[in-house]
């Protein structure tokens, strides 16, 4: 997946979670801050991990990802660092599936 399509579906759950007045003040781009520039609350990222569970499954843990960090790398990370930790998790995912596709076919035509 394509990182300007994850940063717009990261977008959309941003205003999901803000409102559209959201959208109005602000474009998300990929060195926007979750603190300095949205002044996102901790509900605020519990909401936005439970949108990008929904939509990306366990693989994608937001929770997971900020407890790699300390504080301060929380308060200074940016959306692009969470549409790269997407992009990955999701790219290492998707080639896990297509190996264990590829070996059940050779297994069966074999």
């Amino acid at each position: 997946m394509a990182t300007t399509d994850i940063l717009a579906e990261i977008t959309g759950m941003l205003v999901e979670i803000l409102g559209d007045e959201f959208l109005l003040a602000e474009e998300v781009t990929m060195s926007t801050s979750f603190n300095e520039d949205l002044a996102l609350e901790s509900i605020e990222f519990v909401a936005l991990a439970e949108l990008l569970h929904e939509r990306y499954g366990s693989e994608v843990d937001l929770m997971g990802f900020l407890a790699e960090k300390d504080m301060d790398a929380i308060l200074a990370m940016s959306v692009g660092e969470l549409v790269t930790h997407i992009s990955r998790v999701t790219h290492d995912s998707l080639a896990r599936t297509s190996a264990s596709v590829s070996a059940s076919s050779a297994t069966t035509a074999g």
